[in-house]
């Protein structure tokens, strides 16, 4: 695993602002292929703890920390100011399997996360031991084992070194991956880890500049298999009850909402609408930001394509809203309303997202850090109020 690099570009500083030229945006392409090349699943996200924890001892400004859940806690050492916390927060893990027992070339692996049936006949799977990643195919699936499914695995090799608690994930071998072409990223997990990326770039760059040590970072785990890491930080409150948090997706693309049209405010998911006023507040934010900077490209959408850590967070109380990318091949599924609707076979794929599209994130974050606690930046109720001053006679 490459360790994630400080280069001339990222050092670079001209009064305490970091320069976001042509340099530091091919630095973060680079984290994102590192990053998302990375096998991962739900309890089983050591190899992006490793990278993070690479990267934030690189930087002697950061923190990092655990709570009992494992969820990483990034912060800045200085003084805190008086504003409430602001954590970007994304998930670390991703689709896949674990391996549960072996006999022979047989292998039992679990998988835990969201795929439809049909994706799983007859796949290829990855599985990586160590350093090394060896090769099965699925005979097996039992849709009704609890926890999670179950599929039965015969391994290519007699003597691959598999053994419990491996990591498995679909073989997406038909190209080189991951890679960057034609504006896009094609890569085995976008979800969530562009977000991480996204996540760790905005707070490179505000970790350098005055008055925003409030802001951090906060990574959970096993988010695929219902917000378990989420849930247990609310529980034990390991995250400040006055933090606001911007959860970041990477969220099923529709056609109202098409990648390539820039990072996306998002109100709701399947389950529920987020914070209206912290969700509002960055909408209007970002419609003030446009104007300064018009080619700039943002969306607002629902996004019912799933569901995002904002609902859980927001059901335990905390002030919480979602930033995301839209996703292609959503969970590395390939046409999933043509596989639905039974006129496409199912296969699996790299997702994708556009690399524009990332950047745009980072931008975002970084604005609304700089912006939801300015002192001269109107909310949306105090515009109201001014439109009841204004015409308040019309009804008197």
């Amino acid at each position: 695993m490459a360790a994630p690099e400080e280069d001339a570009d990222e050092r670079t500083a001209r009064d305490g602002v970091l320069m976001a030229g042509a340099g530091i945006k091919r630095l973060r392409e680079r984290w994102l292929l590192e990053l998302t090349h990375l096998p991962t699943v739900a309890g089983r996200e050591h190899g992006i703890v490793r990278w993070v924890e690479q990267w934030v001892a690189r930087r002697r400004n950061l923190r990092l920390a655990r709570d009992r859940a494992g969820n990483l806690f990034i912060t800045q050492r200085r003084r805190q100011t008086s504003h409430a916390p602001l954590l970007m927060t994304a998930h670390l893990d991703h689709p896949g399997f674990v391996v549960t027992t072996r006999r022979g070339r047989d292998v039992e692996l679990e998988f835990r996360g969201g795929v439809h049936h049909p994706y799983f006949e007859n796949a290829v799977l990855d599985i990586f031991s160590g350093r090394e990643r060896c090769t099965a195919r699925i005979v097996t699936l039992d849709r009704a084992a609890k926890p999670f499914m179950r599929v039965t695995a015969v391994l290519d090799r007699r003597d691959a070194p598999v053994a419990s608690n491996d990591i498995g994930r679909f073989h997406l071998a038909r190209t080189k991956l991951p890679r960057i072409a034609r504006g896009q990223l094609h890569t085995y997990a976008c979800d969530d880890l562009s977000a991480v990326v996204a996540a760790l770039s905005a707070l490179d760059v505000l970790r350098r500049r005055r008055g925003y040590t409030h802001v951090g970072v906060l990574l959970t785990r096993a988010e695929e298999v219902g917000f378990i890491g989420t849930l247990a930080a609310c529980v034990a409150r390991s995250v400040p009850r006055a933090a606001r948090l911007i959860c970041l997706e990477n969220s099923r693309s529709f056609p109202d909402s098409p990648i390539g049209a820039g990072p996306i405010v998002r109100v709701g998911d399947k389950a529920s609408v987020f914070d209206p006023t912290l969700t509002n507040d960055i909408s209007q934010l970002m419609m003030d930001y446009e104007k300064t900077h018009p080619a700039f490209r943002w969306q607002r959408k629902l996004m019912p394509g799933g569901t995002c850590e904002a609902t859980a967070f927001s059901t335990y109380g905390y002030r919480a809203t979602c930033l995301c990318l839209p996703l292609g091949n959503y969970h590395n599924m390939v046409d999933i309303d043509g596989v639905q609707a039974g006129t496409r076979p199912a296969r699996v794929g790299p997702e994708f997202i556009s690399v524009a599209d990332f950047h745009g994130l980072v931008e975002m974050l970084i604005a609304c850090a700089e912006r939801l606690d300015a002192p001269d930046r109107p909310s949306l109720r105090r515009r109201l109020q001014g439109l009841l001053r204004e015409h308040g006679h019309l009804v008197r």
